[in-house]
C-alpha cells in the first residue's frame, strides 16, 4: 500500500480542491482562499497561485518578515457518482511567504513551508513527517485517474461488475449482514491496485490488487485485463 506520505503527496499534486486556511481571516469567502494552481517544490515546500488581490496575497504581504500561520485543506471527491463520495482529506500546515516575483500578470505565488501534515482517506488515517512528504513521489496514476475512473463506470461496468465473482463468500453476504451491493462503482486507482465500491442493501469497498505495481497507462492497461480475465475465470 502506499505510504501516508505518498499518499498525501499523491493529494496534493492532484486536481482535488484546496482551500488556505489563515487565522484572522474568518470574513474571507471560501472561494477567495482556493489556490488557482499548486505545486510542490524540490524541498517540499508548496507553492500557491493566487489572484493579486487575493485575501491570502494581502495577509502574506502584510506579514513581511512575520510567521504567517497557515493550513493547506485538501479534499477529494470521487469522480464518479458514489455513496459516500469524500474519499479523503489532508491536511499541510506551516509557515506562508510571498514569493517575489515569477507571478503571471495578475497572480501572486505564495509558499508554504510545510511543518506538518497529516491525511484521513480509504486507507486511513495518519501523521506525515515533513522530511517524507518532501521526498515522497505522487501516484503515477494521479494525473489520469479521474478520467480512467470515469471510463471505467461508462464502458466497462460489466467488467467492474464481475470483480465480484473474486471475493467469494464475501459477494454473498450472510444472513447476519445482508445480502452483498448489486451495484460496482470503481471509486479509486494507483499503481497498486483498483478499489470497487458495491452498493445496494450493504454497501462496502473491495481493493483488488495488481499482480505487481504498475507505472503508467500503458502497464495499466495489462493490469486491469489480468483482473477482468480472473474474474471471468
Amino acid at each position: 500500500m502506499p505510504s501516508a506520505a505518498e499518499r498525501t503527496r499523491t493529494l496534493v499534486q492532484s486536481t482535488c480542491s484546496a482551500v488556505l486556511i489563515i487565522p484572522g481571516l474568518d470574513g474571507a469567502k471560501p472561494y477567495q482562499l482556493m489556490p488557482d494552481a499548486r505545486s510542490v517544490g524540490p524541498d517540499g515546500e508548496v507553492f500557491l497561485a493566487f489572484p493579486a488581490d487575493s485575501p491570502a496575497v494581502r495577509a502574506a504581504t502584510h506579514a513581511q518578515d512575520d510567521e504567517l500561520n497557515a493550513v493547506l485543506e485538501v479534499t477529494d471527491v470521487a469522480p464518479v457518482s458514489v455513496p459516500h463520495r469524500i474519499r479523503g482529506r489532508a491536511w499541510l500546515s506551516g509557515w506562508l511567504t510571498r514569493v517575489p516575483g515569477g507571478a503571471e500578470p495578475g497572480r501572486m505565488t505564495l509558499r508554504l513551508e510545510v511543518g506538518e501534515a497529516c491525511v484521513d482517506d480509504l486507507w486511513g488515517a495518519d501523521s506525515v513527517e515533513p522530511e517524507d512528504f518532501a521526498t515522497a513521489a505522487a501516484d503515477p496514476l494521479v494525473e489520469h485517474e479521474a478520467e480512467l475512473l470515469q471510463h471505467l463506470h461508462s464502458a466497462h461496468s460489466a467488467e467492474v461488475q464481475s470483480l465480484r465473482g473474486l471475493l467469494g463468500e464475501r459477494a454473498t453476504g450472510s444472513p447476519e449482514s445482508g445480502t452483498a451491493g448489486t451495484v460496482a462503482v470503481p471509486v479509486g486507482l494507483d499503481r497498486f491496485g483498483l478499489r470497487v465500491r458495491f452498493t445496494g442493501v450493504r454497501c462496502f469497498d473491495a481493493r483488488f490488487d495488481f499482480p505487481e505495481p504498475v507505472r503508467n497507462v500503458n502497464e495499466l492497461r495489462y493490469a486491469m485485463h489480468t483482473l477482468f480475465d480472473a474474474a471471468a475465470g
